[in-house]
């Protein structure tokens, strides 16, 4: 018996673009601010990516989980549950099927969270997510700027 009837998660199509957007910007997740654009989610889609949405049964975005993956490792990223929607378990259900899809996929799975971020660590470690170590995350956004 499905436990969240009035919850669907399905694959990313090209129209949902504008509701994603809001939500990951909503939620502090990302943008196209960020360089997530909808000619970037369909590129890493075309070569294997999977950017999952999690619907409630008024059609509105309230979770999203975005698995690209470099033929060696799947990085889960832009993984979130909208504030309502929040301490129900969605979080949970939402991260299983991306396990999924990682396992079928065949590659190990890394993400990166905030060390603040007490929820999400908990729900990563009892998924068997473990510390990579003591690592800090380095990024160029804007190469030009180089």
């Amino acid at each position: 018996m499905n436990k969240y009837p009035e919850i669907q998660i399905r694959e990313f199509a090209p129209d949902d673009f504008p509701a994603v957007e809001a939500f990951w910007n909503e939620n502090g997740l990302g943008g196209s601010h960020r360089g997530d654009t909808p000619e970037v989610i369909c590129n890493t889609i075309k070569f294997g990516a999977h950017l999952l949405l999690m619907i409630d049964d008024c059609n509105i975005l309230v979770g999203t989980s975005w698995l690209t993956n470099d033929r060696r490792r799947t990085y889960l990223h832009h993984f979130g549950i909208a504030g309502s929607h929040r301490g129900r378990g969605l979080a949970k259900l939402l991260l299983e099927k991306s396990i999924e899809i990682a396992r079928a996929d065949g590659y190990q799975i890394k993400i990166e969270v905030h060390r603040d971020n007490l929820p999400a660590l908990k729900l990563y470690a009892g998924a068997g997510f473990c510390p990579l170590g003591d690592y800090d995350v380095f990024i160029i956004r804007d190469l030009s700027a180089l």
